[in-house]
């Protein structure tokens, strides 16, 4: 046998230990979790024992410490994907001169900064800072490239725990444990793997073949009854973690017993996420092992490799740039801006990614008259219960380059239509989810990331900026000196024309 085999025969070996660990552990009734008695979610009362280290995986590297240094001195710092210079200054304390001074060679209307690219950046150094250990990377966050060639459902069959047999109904539509995975992957652009091992680390779905009650991610309450609004309900902290740090709006989280606890600013985005998430749903020391070496790092490295041995590649490039685009109505015609910033998809939670154009005149949810058209080239790659998803790399994969999300048109294309700019691609309605009237909501990804409005890449249309407000759907558009605010009342200073550009 070869020493391949040997290695794969013992992870596979390891793995099936800790499952039967798992099953033989539980703690938490299905009585109790159908009832919403049980008081944390089931890592937490499980506590299965874990190894010192996998077989065939290496032991995470020590700790970095943080030490006290004089005020604003220059440490050394590596760029990861989607950093940003105002991110970053918010994150350490400084500003954006500041770490141009110190990085000359950054041009100062950089987007994102290039991934790996050495930087200087001023210290000022906190005492509470929390654990510097990463947990994941930003590319097994979001459902992008690193997603294309998982199967959900595949993976799950070969493990006896009750996600194979879960059912449940969402969004019209009969689901399975896997199925219901997948869809929220979709909505909400997060990685399968992700999620799944969630599901395992809090709720043993893939370890335990006891049926969970309605609860099992520990989010109480009849609007989250059920596998797919749990999972929906944990995907919307998980991308608002994500987001605030990749905006550096996140550095500082209150645990539950009231302690603080000041994020390392060496962290990534997808780390930051994790112990955002486990801050708002565990106790303090649930919290503090989750986010551990040995919490659900060492859970994720048992299911699927450790993931930072051969990591993927960053799915963020430096300085990127989005194509152009032009407003969403016929040219010639006038819309009004409903809708400034708000999430692409969930409740007021970060990424406020989207916005709302509806036709002028229409009256409560009438399908419009008028068309929706095409940002830019693509082709269509999800289309169906008011959505359209415009593919602009043309592969037909929305977790690979520039896409643009339109949610809330009837009479769409089907998948693999080739449009181009300005082509009819819907007609606004109150199709597909929540509406007060009919509109088109409008988002952009790149690589399975939303690109906020306040982002590094700045969302132009015609040369219009969009700019963000205090709250959702708040927000401008603005060109030069010219500004023309959102309002879902759609009077006529809220009307913008498209032009012929």
């Amino acid at each position: 046998m070869t020493r391949s085999r040997i290695l794969a025969v013992l992870t596979w070996g390891f793995l099936f230990l800790l499952i039967y660990m798992r099953v033989r552990a539980r703690r938490v009734t299905v009585a109790e979790a159908a009832a919403g008695t049980a008081t944390a979610p089931r890592a937490e009362a499980l506590a299965f024992p874990m190894p010192t280290s996998l077989p065939g995986r290496p032991t995470p590297t020590p700790l970095p410490t943080r030490a006290p240094l004089p005020q604003g001195t220059l440490v050394d710092y590596t760029a990861q994907p989607g950093d940003s210079l105002p991110a970053l200054a918010r994150r350490f304390h400084t500003t954006v001169p500041a770490l141009l001074r110190a990085n000359p060679a950054i041009p100062p209307d950089i987007t994102t900064l290039p991934p790996g690219y050495p930087m200087r950046v001023p210290y000022y150094y906190f005492p509470t800072w929390g654990s510097p250990f990463k947990i994941l990377p930003d590319a097994l966050f979001v459902n992008g490239p690193a997603s294309r060639d998982f199967d959900t459902a595949a993976f799950a069959a070969q493990f006896p725990g009750w996600l194979n047999a879960y059912q449940g109904y969402a969004m019209d539509t009969q689901y399975t444990g896997p199925s219901a995975v997948d869809m929220v992957a979709l909505n909400y652009s997060i990685s399968p793997r992700l999620l799944l091992a969630l599901l395992e680390y809090q709720a043993a779905a893939l370890s335990d073949p006891n049926p969970p009650g309605a609860h099992m991610l520990g989010f109480p309450g009849y609007q989250h009854r059920g596998l797919f609004l749990q999972l929906s309900r944990a995907a919307m902290l998980l991308n608002h973690g994500y987001y605030a740090w990749r905006l550096g709006r996140l550095d500082t989280l209150i645990l539950r017993d009231g302690t603080e606890v000041r994020l390392d600013p060496w962290l990534n985005a997808a780390t930051a996420a994790l112990h955002y998430y486990f801050a708002q749903t565990l106790s303090a020391q649930g919290y503090h092992q989750a986010v551990s070496p040995q919490g659900f790092f060492r859970l994720y490295a048992a299911l699927f490799g450790d993931p930072w041995q051969n990591p993927p590649p960053p799915h963020l490039p430096g300085n990127l740039q989005q194509p152009e685009l032009v407003f969403p109505m016929p040219v010639g015609r006038a819309w009004s801006y409903t809708g400034g910033p708000h999430p692409a998809w969930g409740d007021e939670l970060l990424p406020w990614a989207a916005v709302d154009f509806a036709p002028a005149g229409i009256r409560g949810c009438e399908i419009s008259r008028e068309w929706a058209v095409a940002l830019a080239d693509g082709v269509v790659t999800r289309s169906g219960r008011g959505i359209v998803v415009l593919d602009l790399d043309g592969d037909g994969d929305e977790r690979t380059g520039w896409v643009i999300f339109y949610l809330h048109l009837v009479d769409t294309p089907p998948v693999g239509t080739t449009l181009h700019r300005r082509d009819p691609i819907g007609r606004p309605s109150c199709e597909g989810g929540h509406a007060t009237g009919s509109h088109v909501h409008l988002a952009r990804k790149y690589n399975g990331e939303w690109m906020d409005a306040e982002g590094p890449v700045p969302w132009v249309m015609e040369d219009w900026l969009v700019v963000k407000g205090q709250r959702p759907y708040d927000g401008w558009l603005k060109l030069g000196d010219w500004l023309v605010r959102a309002s879902p009342k759609g009077t006529n200073d809220t009307l913008i024309a498209a032009g012929r550009k």
